[in-house]
């Protein structure tokens, strides 16, 4: 799977864990030059509280575009520190 936005792949694997819809990426497999960290959080009721990075590529920002449970709850401890998209960024197969 790959994340692409801007023309950019922001994250690439074959070890992707799907969760509702959508593919969650392993920190080693993003491309940690287009991610800044951003201050939103959200709370999920299962998962626990997200956080979020900014996406910017060639001087253009995707705020809050990818997302992150550093410390997930004990039902979703299988995604701790992988990496979600959306807003945008296109996540497809090779």
């Amino acid at each position: 799977m790959k994340a692409i936005w801007n023309h950019k792949i922001l994250a690439s694997s074959d070890q992707t864990v799907v969760v509702e819809g959508n593919h969650y990426f392993p920190a080693s497999a993003i491309d940690a030059s287009c991610f800044v960290p951003s201050s939103k959080t959200t709370v999920c009721g299962w998962k626990g509280t997200a956080n979020y990075y900014d996406v910017v590529v060639d001087g253009q920002s995707n705020e809050a575009a990818a997302w992150y449970y550093a410390s997930p709850k004990p039902e979703a401890s299988h995604i701790a520190g992988y990496v979600a998209f959306w807003k945008g960024v296109q996540v497809s197969a090779d």
